[in-house]
């Protein structure tokens, strides 16, 4: 099977980002030739007044050849690099390639000075074992610092998805614990909607076990959401309302999976079930174009329940989304006198 293009170790040279940070980090390489010339025993005001701005301009023309050429060689044989399967076959490549770039370049570039009559003191060889000589030593710490970097970002990026999936795998058996509660309650009083119930469960177990994918849409959260909603309601009967004000937040934007589901759940049990007389729980959603904001809004209880789960739920909620979206990833929680605000705050992904 073939390796993906995405996992070639070495960058996209034909993004335009990529190309411009290789014509700096080049151009900066052509100031430190300039300051160490291979026949320069010192440095006086006259040969910085006439002589250095002449040189920095044909050395930085000379190695951004070099640099330009071995970078849209690359572009062009990124798809059949992407297919050997050996990192060091790729880096052995890549490795003769700027090689030999730098070698045409330099022979034509040594052709070029003699045949528009620059000063001849420059030896042929000299200069051929000179580019050589700097280009490997370059290309061979760049290639090193690719592959370093790129098995680096491999390595954060699965410690990463494996602490996501351990946090989502936590929220997981405390969702279906109390779905398990409320089927049980409804058992002896309400055999009907208890087995409804269990119908709308096994909805709910394959939608939270069987993907295990990090990331849903939000159009799929919110079907769980709804689905959990329905299953409260036929425990909890008339005493619970929710309101939901999110039309303007795109389906197909991405959030960690059960991210707001144990939110609402959190809004059911401490906010609306301690209530005699129930409550309205507020899922506000609010869309930028670039970030999305959730806000689930329930009435708060003047005696807290002890259950734990509600902090336990935001701590582990607000870690996945730090995971996935660094610091535009957020939870942000308010209390006031008689509601509870709960804010999800993430970029806008699909």
């Amino acid at each position: 099977m073939n390796k993906p293009t995405d996992t070639l170790f070495l960058p996209n040279f034909c993004e335009v980002y990529t190309v411009f940070l290789g014509v700096l980090v080049t151009e900066l390489l052509a100031f430190i030739l300039i300051l160490t010339p291979i026949s320069q025993t010192g440095y006086h005001w006259n040969y910085i007044n006439k002589n250095i701005l002449i040189d920095l301009g044909s050395v930085s023309l000379f190695v951004q050849w070099i640099t330009l050429s071995s970078m849209g060689l690359f572009c062009l044989l990124r798809r059949y690099l992407s297919q050997v399967e050996n990192d060091v076959i790729v880096g052995f490549i890549s490795y003769i390639l700027i090689l030999l770039v730098t070698l045409i370049i330099s022979e034509f570039a040594w052709r070029l000075t003699v045949a528009i009559s620059w000063p001849d003191s420059i030896h042929h060889g000299l200069f051929l074992g000179r580019n050589m000589g700097i280009s490997a030593i370059l290309s061979a710490i760049a290639l090193r610092y690719f592959y370093i970097q790129y098995h680096w970002k491999k390595e954060i990026e699965a410690n990463a998805n494996a602490r996501a999936q351990a946090l989502q795998a936590r929220i997981r058996p405390h969702f279906l614990f109390n779905c398990m509660n409320t089927i049980a309650s409804l058992i002896r009083f309400q055999p009907k909607n208890a087995e409804q119930v269990v119908e709308d469960l096994a909805d709910l177990f394959r939608a939270s076990l069987a993907d295990t994918k990090i990331c849903v849409t939000f159009k799929e959260e919110i079907a769980l959401c709804r689905q959990y909603v329905h299953i409260e309601t036929i425990r909890i009967g008339e005493r619970l309302q929710v309101v939901w004000h999110i039309d303007n937040i795109p389906d197909d934007a991405l959030l960690p999976q059960l991210c707001l589901q144990p939110l609402l759940e959190n809004a059911v049990y401490h906010g609306i079930q301690p209530l005699a007389e129930g409550g309205i729980i507020a899922i506000t959603g609010q869309f930028d174009g670039q970030n999305i904001q959730v806000d689930i809004e329930n009435p708060l209880a003047d005696i807290l329940s002890p259950h734990q789960g509600n902090q336990m739920a935001q701590e582990n909620i607000g870690q996945r989304l730090q995971f996935l979206y660094g610091s535009q990833g957020k939870l942000n929680v308010q209390r006031y006198a008689n509601t509870y605000h709960v804010k999800l705050i993430f970029p806008y992904k699909k």
